[in-house]
């Protein structure tokens, strides 16, 4: 039994963790915590119970308990699959990660994906492939070959395939590109971690560089924090007067990035424009507007549509 599953291999352990859990959802978590200690003292190599034993204590407002308990959590799970080491930096304990752990968030879609469009689309009033789209269709343009980076589930798909001859999808989540493939509008689809380098992100695995008149990225830049590797891979992949549009959440003035409670990263404008203005990118329209919801609240982002030039 791995150490970060799900249950602790202890059937003591693993019952006064569900209780924990109750407790926690009942508006407890000063009680959770006190049971989840209890489970950990059985199975003290768990890091998923310390994991939850960190959530529980934060909510409880004891910060430097959750601390230590995240740090238990990453010493147990250095590929860090819970993103401890983000919580770690929202509590001021460490500097804010360029970018997630790939690990984390490739599990965080996997578990996501049967329920990522009822939640995104009818609960939290998801927007961006609409918007981009529509974006794109501005352009008045007919794409032979686009790629959708960041695809999941393939929201952005049945927006812009009318306009498209080959569309390819790239995740990072395999459960996410099965969904995608269930949709039967992508020409092709494989995983690609866009936080690493052209040549090993698997953009390019199987396909030339310089192939894509198209190239999207909806809703994803928001799960990196320093964008040079995606604007380096989006470099790569656009031809001679390609077009690039993507979405990211405003992080408003400034000239950088900051992780949100939320565990996603929120950019400011002027750090975007730079990127652009760095990797020969033109910019044709910038458009500002809320995104989702989160917690009942709405997110504000920007959409950018853009151009390699000739």
């Amino acid at each position: 039994m791995q150490p970060h599953q799900l249950s602790s291999g202890d059937v003591i352990a693993d019952r006064r963790a569900d209780y924990a859990r109750m407790l926690e959802e009942g508006g407890e978590p000063e009680a959770a915590a006190e049971l989840m200690e209890q489970a950990l003292e059985l199975v003290p190599g768990w890091a998923t119970g310390w994991y939850r034993l960190a959530t529980y204590l934060e909510k409880a407002g004891r910060a430097d308990a959750a601390i230590g308990a995240y740090r238990k959590t990453l010493a147990l799970d250095p590929e860090d699959i819970f993103g401890a080491t983000l919580k770690l930096a929202l509590l001021g304990d460490a500097a804010t990660p360029d970018r997630p752990p790939s690990r984390y968030v490739e599990r965080l879609f996997d578990d996501y994906a049967d329920r990522f469009e009822s939640a995104l689309v009818e609960k939290l009033d998801y927007s961006v492939p609409q918007k981009l789209a529509a974006l794109i269709a501005s352009t008045g343009r007919r794409y032979e070959h686009a790629v959708d980076l960041g695809c999941g589930t393939g929201l952005l798909g049945p927006e812009i395939r009318a306009n498209v001859d080959r569309l390819e999808g790239f995740d990072l989540s395999q459960n996410m590109l099965a969904k995608a493939a269930d949709k039967r509008l992508y020409d092709s689809l494989a995983q690609a971690d866009l936080s690493l380098a052209p040549d090993l992100s698997g953009v390019f695995a199987d396909a030339a560089r310089h192939r894509a008149d198209l190239v999207t990225a909806a809703d994803v830049l928001m799960y990196l924090g320093n964008l040079e590797s995606v604007f380096a891979i989006v470099g790569d992949l656009a031809a001679s007067g390609a077009d690039f549009a993507f979405s990211v959440e405003d992080a408003g003035e400034g000239e950088g990035f900051h992780l949100a409670p939320s565990l996603r990263y929120a950019h400011s404008e002027a750090y975007v424009r730079t990127l652009l203005a760095c990797h020969g990118f033109q910019i044709l329209k910038i458009v500002k507007s809320v995104i989702r919801k989160d917690g009942g609240k709405p997110v504000s982002g920007i959409l950018f549509l853009t151009q390699k030039p000739a």
